[in-house]
């Protein structure tokens, strides 16, 4: 019985979920190729397995978050994980391309709704000092899949077929919803009964408004850059394939140790320490637009902005859920999936933005839009900092 209430296996059995749900937000990206030659299309329609994947994560979050407010929390999570299983089994057996998508929004609908929710669970389960490190635990899940789970289930799908990897990632998911029924409590509190009318006033209070437009701003301002970090690293810098596959498994690492320092130190004065984060990650883009020519200067600045890059997830994640436990008790479950939506909406801007400054300008200029959206996300966080919000 006591391990059942132990925050440690607890936060474990969220970051193994965390895991099997980042392995499959990315790895159709590894897998195009194998999708393209399978059902002969074009590179524009197999990329819809990103985009509606983060499209389904916007967008139906907050909604799932509001019909299932008042739901035993472990037993969401159970059904959670067993929706996602479905979603890549549907996609592992696919006969054509449509049922590909379809299982592609089944498994997004389960991780924008499992990131909400299990970010409130990992806040609970610990003393009040320690919620951001036990958010960055929970998001540890998704740097680590970042670094292992994706590439791995590339070479799976490339050794033997692209189905393979889906079952794979399925399987993961199998071991989160066991790890989940042995080791997550029955008695976590639930949140009361509400209605979209709860969206309506989380996005009323001006002041939580603005921290989710911090969130997408300053999350969002990586992918400008990130989004062509390999044509960047082969054409900009000079490095060789073999090379660059090597960067990029050292550049997660570096998002997992970011992730860590952020938990760490947002435990305490978390806006004047996303100020500095941000700061980090504003002089790291400014230093991107003058190295990017550079050889070994501009490997340093990789590794830089993959310190940087998650380091203000955790602090994001709990300030949101202290303002609504704060503003808007009734509806922390909506604030905190409202925020998974801004972390998304931030990824798709930063690569809309990075994808015309290529188109436009070039390689070279992809920083600028990040530049300025980290500069913003500074300003409105200093402006937060002085209205004690909290």
């Amino acid at each position: 019985m006591e391990n059942k209430t132990n925050p440690n296996l607890i936060l474990f059995a969220l970051a193994l979920s965390a895991f099997a749900i980042g392995s499959t937000e990315f790895i159709s990206v590894g897998l195009m190729p194998l999708l393209m030659q399978d059902f002969g299309i074009s590179m524009e329609l197999a990329g819809l397995t990103v985009s509606i994947y983060a499209l389904g994560i916007t967008i139906g979050a907050p909604i799932l978050a509001v019909l299932t407010n008042h739901w035993p929390k472990k037993r969401l999570l159970l059904l959670i994980m067993l929706v996602f299983i479905i979603g890549n089994v549907t996609v592992a057996t696919a006969p054509n391309f449509t049922v590909v998508l379809i299982g592609r929004v089944v498994s997004a609908l389960a991780h924008g709704l499992f990131m909400s929710i299990a970010s409130i669970i990992a806040a609970d389960v610990v003393a009040p000092s320690h919620r951001a490190s036990a958010i960055a635990v929970m998001f540890t899940g998704l740097t680590v899949a970042t670094v292992t789970g994706v590439p791995l289930g590339t070479f799976i799908g490339q050794i033997s077929t692209w189905h393979v990897s889906f079952y794979f990632i399925a399987l993961i998911g199998v071991f989160g919803l066991i790890a989940n029924y042995f080791l997550i409590p029955n008695d976590l509190p639930r949140g009361k009964k509400t209605s979209f009318m709860g969206v309506v006033r989380v996005l009323k209070n001006k002041f939580i408004l603005m921290a989710l437009l911090i969130t997408a701003l300053g999350y969002g301002a990586t992918f400008t850059v990130y989004t062509f970090i390999t044509p960047i690293l082969q054409n900009m810098m000079h490095w060789s394939s073999n090379a660059i596959v090597l960067i990029l498994v050292i550049y997660g690492l570096m998002v997992a140790v970011g992730n860590t320092i952020g938990g760490r130190f947002a435990n305490q004065n978390i806006l004047p320490t996303l100020v500095k984060m941000f700061l980090g990650l504003l002089i790291t883009l400014i230093l991107f637009l003058l190295l990017m020519g550079n050889h070994w200067l501009g490997l340093f600045n990789v590794m830089l902005l993959g310190l940087f890059a998650f380091m203000n997830v955790p602090g994001l994640q709990l300030y949101i859920v202290q303002m609504a436990e704060k503003y808007t008790p009734n509806d922390i479950s909506i604030a905190s999936a409202l925020n998974i939506s801004a972390f998304n909406i931030g990824i798709t801007l930063g690569s809309l933005l990075g994808g015309q400054t290529v188109s436009k300008i070039g390689l070279i200029a992809t920083p600028i839009f990040g530049i300025i959206m980290v500069a913003l996300s500074i300003l409105l966080t200093l402006y937060l900092s002085r209205q004690n919000t909290l």
